[in-house]
C-alpha cells in the first residue's frame, strides 16, 4: 500500500489539553470542529473524554456524529443553529448552543423545547463576523432570561488579533466585553488558543483550546507556553524512486528547481492531493531517516521531490517525515505562505494511525 500516513498522538494531545487547564486554571472545551482540526474528530473526542470538561464544534452534523460515537461529554455547536427546526435535535441530545444572532433568539423564544437550553451568548466586541452588537447584549440576555427556556447562559466573544502579541486590539476587545456585560452574573468565556496561552489578563471561566490542542502554535515567534506544547500529528512517507542528476538538470513541474551541481534526488509519495501545500517552495525542511534536508521543485498531486545529496544513507524506502516531532507543521506552514490550522484541515486520503506517544 501507499506509505502515505498520519500519525496521531494521543499522549501529546491529552498532554496539550492539560497544558490548557494549567495555565488558566479554567475549564477547557476541547476544540474537534473541522473533524478535529484534520485529526479524526471521534478518535480525538474518544481519547479526551475521561478528562475534557467538553468538546465544541462548528456545527450541529459534527455533534451529532460524536453523540453517535457514545460521546456523552457536553457539546457545543460554535455556530448555534442553522434553522429554528434544529432545536428539537439541540434537545434530544442536549447540546450547548451558542445564540449570535436576533433571529435564533427570536427561535428560541417561539419554540416549544421541552426542557430548558444552554447558552453561550455572543457578543461582537470587535472581530465583526457574528455575535450581538454591544448595544443589543444586555436586552438579549434578559430576553434569553425572560423566555422562561434557557436552563444557564454563558457569556462570550472571539478575539480577532490574539496571535499579535504586541497588538492593543485584544485589550480593546477585552474593554467592549466588560462594558457591554456588566452587571449580568454569568460565567464566560473569551479566551481562545492563543489567548489562552498568552493573554493571562483575559479573565475566562471557559477557554477553548483550538490549535494548541494539536500542538501548533498560532505565533510567528517562540512564546513559553507554545514552547511545551507537543506536536500531535506526524505526516510521513517513504522514499520511491531515487534519481542521480547531473549539472543543469530541472526538476518537478514548470522546472522551478534547477541542479546546480551533480544531486542525488528522492522522489516521496506524497503531494497536494493528500493535504501538503501545493505552495511549499523549495527549502522546505524535511526529514530523511532522522536527517534534515529539503523540498525541492515544485509539489505534485501524489509526489514530490527532496534533496538526498546530503544524506548518503538514505534511499528506496527511507523514512521522510513532512511534519511531527522534528519538523514542525507551523514552519512548513510558513514556508508556504499559510497556517497551521490551514494545512491540518486539509489533510485528505492519508489514512490516520493512532497511537500513545
Amino acid at each position: 500500500m501507499r506509505p502515505a500516513r498520519a500519525l496521531i498522538d494521543l499522549q501529546a494531545l491529552r498532554h496539550n489539553y492539560q497544558l490548557a487547564r494549567e495555565t488558566t486554571g479554567a475549564k477547557a472545551l476541547a476544540v474537534v470542529k473541522a473533524d478535529a482540526y484534520g485529526h479524526g474528530a471521534v478518535r480525538v473526542a474518544q481519547a479526551l473524554e475521561a478528562q475534557a470538561d467538553g468538546f465544541a464544534v462548528a456545527c450541529i452534523e459534527e455533534a451529532l456524529e460524536l453523540r453517535q460515537a457514545g460521546i456523552k461529554a457536553p457539546i457545543l455547536l460554535l455556530e448555534g443553529f442553522f434553522e429554528a427546526d434544529e432545536l428539537a435535535l439541540i434537545v434530544e441530545h442536549d447540546f450547548w448552543c451558542v445564540v449570535h444572532s436576533l433571529w435564533q433568539l427570536e427561535a428560541i423564544e417561539t419554540a416549544n423545547v421541552g426542557k430548558p437550553l444552554n447558552i453561550w451568548l455572543k457578543l461582537d466586541s470587535g472581530m465583526h463576523r457574528v455575535g450581538f452588537h454591544p448595544a443589543d447584549y444586555q436586552p438579549a440576555y434578559q430576553r434569553l432570561l425572560a423566555s422562561g427556556k434557557v436552563a444557564k447562559i454563558v457569556l462570550m466573544s472571539h478575539f480577532a488579533r490574539a496571535d499579535e502579541l504586541d497588538s492593543s486590539r485584544s485589550d480593546e476587545q477585552l474593554a467592549v466585553f466588560q462594558a457591554a456585560s456588566q452587571g449580568l452574573v454569568a460565567q464566560i468565556s473569551l479566551r481562545n488558543s492563543p489567548a489562552t496561552m498568552a493573554w493571562p489578563n483575559i479573565p475566562s471561566d471557559w477557554v477553548r483550546p483550538g490549535i494548541m490542542l494539536y500542538g501548533a502554535t498560532p505565533f510567528d515567534q517562540p512564546q513559553s507556553v507554545a514552547d511545551r506544547l507537543q506536536p500531535v500529528m506526524t505526516l510521513e512517507s517513504k522514499v520511491i524512486c531515487v534519481r542521480e542528476l547531473p549539472a543543469g538538470e530541472p526538476v518537478g513541474y514548470g522546472g522551478g528547481f534547477v541542479t546546480d551541481r551533480t544531486m542525488r534526488i528522492g522522489v516521496v509519495a506524497m503531494g497536494y492531493a493528500d493535504g501538503y501545500p501545493r505552495q511549499a517552495p523549495t527549502g522546505t525542511p524535511v526529514l530523511i531517516d532522522g536527517q534534515r534536508s529539503q523540498l525541492l521543485g515544485r509539489v505534485s498531486m501524489d509526489m514530490l521531490c527532496v534533496d538526498l545529496t546530503h544524506v548518503p544513507q538514505a534511499g528506496l524506502g527511507s523514512r521522510v517525515e513532512l511534519w511531527g516531532k522534528h519538523i514542525l507543521a507551523s514552519d512548513v506552514a510558513t514556508r508556504a505562505g499559510t497556517i497551521p490550522y490551514q494545512i491540518f484541515c486539509n489533510l485528505r486520503r492519508v489514512p490516520r494511525l493512532y497511537c500513545e506517544g
